[in-house]
């Protein structure tokens, strides 16, 4: 007799590839809607459309596993760049975008630590407040107002907008093709991602393996500061060269959301950049669709927000399920 597949077998191939068959349907289905989305432009549209969510969620993906949240992506975001836009104003714009990468690392490091220091309040509660400081320091640089370079470097600024010759896509897509391999890398070849895993799976018996909790915990905070700082980087170069301190206002929470959809556990311990990258080409999909069909996008927070549930509730069959 054939041994049936276990539930918690079977639960496990429902995180894994799920989300996948789900964009393959949505994709199907648009393709038979439309006639447009299989088109070159669109296409590139939508890669173009998922970068700077592509980017927190890399970020965000990182935090989940380890066993926090960065509510400080988008206000490290707006603040990296604003530093960077001002960097390149007086030293080019290399230096500019090398600045840019350091203060969203500086900023993550800080973030990091400020979690660490405060044990007794829970990183979403602390981030969140941390948040709240960083707007308020970009609101008082820009004084409230859009920040440009000088008009002799609006070229080189916008670089991310440019196509990558032979390749049929911007250099913003080829950056978030670039740097989800790079965090995937980490996450699954190295000592530090195993670490990662660890702390998130279980921080208490990680601590008593020996591995130091809070630096993981700063190290994951740092990479999603320069995954938010390229975000930055990348819509300056939209927004024509500007950078103001309200910028990416609850994309944070969008990036979550795609890596919770992509399968990533929101308790922690479980998860991959992939799955993330594979949420958010859904949510990129789902808004593209609503567009292309001309339904109305109001709704579109709310397919959302129905997918998250069945991300929570699925997680929770899995665990439940890996406990009987």
């Amino acid at each position: 007799m054939v041994a049936q597949p276990s539930a918690l077998s079977r639960s496990f191939n429902l995180r894994d590839y799920g989300v996948v068959i789900g964009v393959v349907a949505l994709v199907i289905y648009l393709s038979l809607s439309t006639s447009t989305f299989l088109t070159t432009g669109n296409l590139t549209n939508v890669l173009d459309q998922a970068v700077v969510v592509g980017l927190l969620t890399c970020g965000a993906t990182l935090c989940i596993i380890s066993g926090v949240f960065d509510l400080t992506a988008t206000a490290s975001l707006a603040l990296s760049a604003i530093i960077g836009v001002e960097v390149t104003q007086a030293a080019g714009v290399e230096a500019g975008f090398v600045a840019a990468v350091l203060a969203g690392a500086g900023l993550g490091a800080l973030t990091g630590f400020i979690v660490n220091v405060s044990t007794a309040v829970n990183a979403f509660i602390a981030t969140l407040a941390v948040s709240i400081v960083y707007r308020g320091v970009a609101l008082v640089i820009t004084g409230g107002a859009i920040i440009y370079p000088l008009t002799d470097q609006l070229d080189g600024v916008q670089v991310f907008t440019d196509d990558v010759p032979g390749l049929g896509i911007t250099v913003a897509t080829a950056t978030l093709l670039v740097v989800a391999l790079v965090m995937g890398v980490v996450l699954w070849a190295t000592n530090f991602g195993r670490r990662i895993y660890a702390v998130g799976g279980n921080a208490e018996a990680a601590r008593l393996s020996g591995i130091r909790v809070g630096s993981v915990h700063i190290g994951v905070y740092m990479a999603s500061g320069v995954c938010s700082a390229l975000a930055g980087l990348v819509l300056v170069a939209r927004s024509g060269g500007g950078a103001q301190a309200n910028m990416a206002l609850g994309l944070e929470l969008s990036a979550i959301a795609a890596a919770v959809i992509g399968g990533t556990s929101i308790l922690g311990g479980e998860g991959a950049i992939w799955r993330g990258m594979v949420g958010v080409l859904l949510l990129t999909l789902i808004s593209n669709g609503f567009n292309l069909l001309g339904w109305d996008t109001t709704f579109q927070q709310v397919v959302q927000g129905c997918l998250i549930l069945v991300a929570i509730i699925t997680d929770r069959y899995i665990r439940r399920a890996r406990s009987t």
